[in-house]
């Protein structure tokens, strides 16, 4: 799947967290509030548009039984069967005209024999139930020494059924393949002039022809890249989504790829939602079938044109919730996020597992969350303390949050994180680093916010030492979220004397204290304060 450049490129207006959601439900400008949870500004925006969030997958058993479960892998899968030991075909592979009733009936999509006619609608779905099974090997095609066409069942078929997880989900992801490029070529067939002159002579036809050819082409481009596009999007919204709320109105969809973030849909912009709509339905409802999303397509009335009025347009006026589902309604299914994940890393992106950074021990899982990009640190957190004994978890995340290089204070915030993850269990482990001159500050701080009220407050020394550190990670912490720095300036103790104080705090041993004396200086609303501080990086700079 190519890189993801939709036209969203403002920052959002709010500050984001780590928390951010995007449920489908949300205002535009607020979709992506992902965005502010990376600490981005305007210009990073465009690369980080193909960083891909994590997701949370079942168990590939889990995935394999939902791809047997979808109808069109499961008729392929049953004719497949009914082949052996083998059966007649015509030429192009295609089942004979004497077998495609029976099919229908095997498949449950006629009547039984003697029940009532067949309908047409019946052999054909049976017949594209059999070429996805041509398509996915699991019939294989071959000539007898007489010259009978015939097709006997592949090597697939039997791990297949017995629901190997490997077998199946890479069958699966081949179908999901095969429609994605058919419903590709479906969308991208240009309708022709109406009421064009004929064209005389070879050379003229010919060139025709060319144009004709370069036209398809240039449409099936565009309209895998509008489906690649919306399909990310969803791969997105899904991912940020809380339970229960991942399904996405297709007019959101549309204005997500067509509205340039921050802005307000023009009346030309709302034609160009209506376009994308309409050109994304029958593409979704293709890969609906296999399973792939959920879909409720677009209400044909909503679209024709009558007594001379205009067709309905997205956006026009305000829409109910029922009203608003008549325009299309979206769903990525936990099988569609397998499927496009698989994509994107066949593309060489790095598509990350919800839990991947918590699979090693605690300083790995800290320098991880640490290091990464695209990264949700409270799941990560969560999955490594799940089940974990809270004393041994503790002193290992401890141990692991040590240290004054550049990523230490963002460690022992994500420390201080994981032990409210803990809970009080943690307590005797965090008391046996009360007097750390790194975790000290911290440690009572926690023991205290846990409701214990024996807790030693900390020496001069420690006490600035742990303002230090903590402004420091929020610094650090997806490049600091200004709203939160703002409420830690506010209540510094100061205790009216700035130039004291900060004549203490520029002398504090830390690596970022000039840092971040210089962020108080430019967030601190008290002019004569802000100056102290300033003054104060100045010397810290100076001191190093």
């Amino acid at each position: 799947m190519a890189g993801r450049r939709r036209k969203n490129t403002g920052a959002p207006t709010g500050e984001g967290t780590a928390e951010a959601v995007l449920p489908a439900d949300l205002e535009l400008q607020d979709l992506y509030g992902a965005f502010a949870a990376h600490g981005l500004d305007d210009e990073d925006l465009d690369d980080a548009a193909v960083l891909v969030p994590p997701v949370k997958l079942p168990a590939e058993r889990e995935l394999a039984e939902q791809a047997k479960a979808v109808p069109m892998f499961g008729y392929a899968l049953a004719l497949a069967r009914w082949a052996a030991p083998h059966r007649a075909v015509d030429e192009f592979g295609d089942l004979v005209e004497a077998d495609r009733v029976p099919a229908a009936r095997l498949l449950g999509l006629a009547p039984a024999e003697g029940e009532g006619e067949v309908p047409e609608e019946a052999e054909v779905e049976a017949l594209r139930a059999w070429s996805l099974a041509c398509d996915l090997d699991l019939v294989e095609l071959g000539t007898t020494a007489e010259g009978e066409h015939v097709a006997v069942p592949g090597p697939d078929l039997e791990p297949a059924e017995q629901g190997d997880p490997e077998t199946v989900l890479e069958l699966w992801l081949t179908a999901a393949g095969i429609v994605r490029e058919l419903a590709v070529e479906a969308d991208s067939v240009p309708e022709g002039p109406e009421g064009e002159a004929e064209r005389a002579g070879a050379g003229e036809e010919a060139e025709e022809d060319e144009d004709g050819l370069s036209e398809v082409e240039e449409a099936r481009d565009e309209a895998a890249e509008l489906l690649d596009e919306a399909l990310q999007v969803l791969y997105e919204t899904t991912a940020f989504a809380e339970p229960g709320n991942e399904t996405v109105p297709l007019g959101v969809l549309a204005a997500l790829l067509v509205v340039p973030e921050g802005e307000e849909p023009s009346e030309e912009l709302l034609g160009d939602i209506t376009d994308v709509m309409v050109a994304l339905d029958p593409m979704l409802g293709d890969l609906a079938e296999l399973g792939l999303l959920e879909y409720r397509p677009i209400d044909p009335e909503l679209f024709d044109e009558e007594d001379g009025e205009e067709p309905a347009v997205v956006g026009e006026e305000p829409l109910d919730e029922e009203e608003s589902a008549r325009f299309g309604l979206v769903r990525l299914t936990p099988l569609g996020q397998y499927g496009i994940r698989q994509w994107l890393l066949e593309d060489g992106y790095d598509a990350p597992l919800v839990g991947d950074l918590a699979r090693g021990n605690a300083a790995e899982l800290l320098r991880g969350v640490c290091e990464s990009a695209n990264v949700l640190p409270e799941e990560e957190l969560r999955v490594w303390t799940a089940d974990r004994e809270p004393v041994a978890a503790a002193r290992e995340l401890l141990a692991a949050a040590r240290g004054t290089d550049g990523y230490g204070p963002l460690r022992r915030m994500l420390c201080v994180s994981a032990l409210n993850l803990l809970g009080p269990q943690a307590e005797p482990a965090v008391r046996e680093v009360i007097d750390d001159p790194e975790l000290g500050g911290a440690a009572r701080a926690w023991l205290t916010s846990q409701g214990a009220t024996d807790v030693p407050v900390p020496d001069r020394a420690m006490a600035l030492w742990t303002v230090v550190d903590t402004f420091a990670a929020q610094l650090l912490d997806n490049g600091g979220d200004a709203e939160l720095l703002r409420e830690l300036i506010t209540d510094l103790p100061v205790n009216g004397d700035p130039a004291g104080w900060f004549g203490e705090l520029w002398r504090v041993d830390h690596p970022y204290t000039a840092d971040v004396l210089e962020a108080i200086g430019e967030l601190h609303p008290d002019r004569a304060l802000a100056k102290e501080a300033r003054k104060a990086a100045f010397k810290a700079r100076s001191r190093n």
